[in-house]
């Protein structure tokens, strides 16, 4: 599987007043994702797919409040708790679009997300999924083993960049007792694992130097 990852920048910033305490709460919401189309990383989410996976991820996360997501991309497809800056309140499929609703949380980085919008910044979003693709017709369809990890506020969604698409789409990602490692780093470790005890410390040291040379 490998990790996918799209960028959207229709996306509005409301601020609601709970009339009672004063209390402001900020939102985005907007389109997160889109299905049917193939979008500009040349890849097309059947509605079926995007739909099942909406359903699943409001029964799993949304519903529980633990759909989090970070300010700007990780590396990996693993929510970092210490940057969660928002938390979807609601994912819905409009037509082709997933229409979502994130509130910006109290938090470091969500209090960071807050200042850029009050200053104007024109954030967008973007998703995060773990997934395998299907090359037909010229464009690279989602298959249905396709699973949402987050939606991230982004500051720049109109350029997706080499970066990202380096560092995040180009590694495997395989589950392995419910915790989403990279493939490299378990083909390692079951190298360690076949060696004999005589080879042990050589085949370890022989990982340590394939894993420095590729960082």
């Amino acid at each position: 599987m490998k990790l996918i990852t799209e960028m959207t920048e229709d996306i509005q910033y409301l601020v609601e007043e709970d009339k009672s305490t004063g209390v402001k709460t900020h939102f985005i919401q907007g389109v997160f994702m889109q299905a049917e189309q193939k979008n500009r990383n040349g890849r097309i989410y059947p509605l079926g797919i995007m739909t099942n996976e909406v359903t699943r991820y409001n029964k799993d996360l949304v519903s529980r409040n633990r759909a989090l997501g970070e300010l700007n991309h990780p590396q990996g497809p693993t929510v970092n708790l210490d940057r969660v800056s928002h938390m979807i309140k609601e994912l819905k499929v409009q037509g082709n679009d997933v229409v979502g609703k994130a509130k910006l949380l109290d938090t470091p980085m969500g209090n960071i997300a807050k200042n850029l919008v009050g200053e104007g910044a024109q954030l967008g979003v973007s998703s995060r999924g773990m997934g395998s693709l299907e090359e037909r017709d010229g464009a690279n369809y989602v298959k249905d083993d396709f699973m949402l990890s987050a939606v991230d506020i982004v500051a720049d969604p109109s350029a997706p960049g080499a970066f990202v698409n380096g560092i995040m789409e180009g590694r495997e990602w395989i589950w392995d007792n419910g915790i989403i490692i990279e493939k490299q780093i378990n083909d390692y470790k079951v190298m360690i694992e076949k060696a004999s005890t005589k080879e042990l410390e050589e085949q370890a040291i022989l990982a340590f130097k394939d894993f420095v040379s590729k960082l």
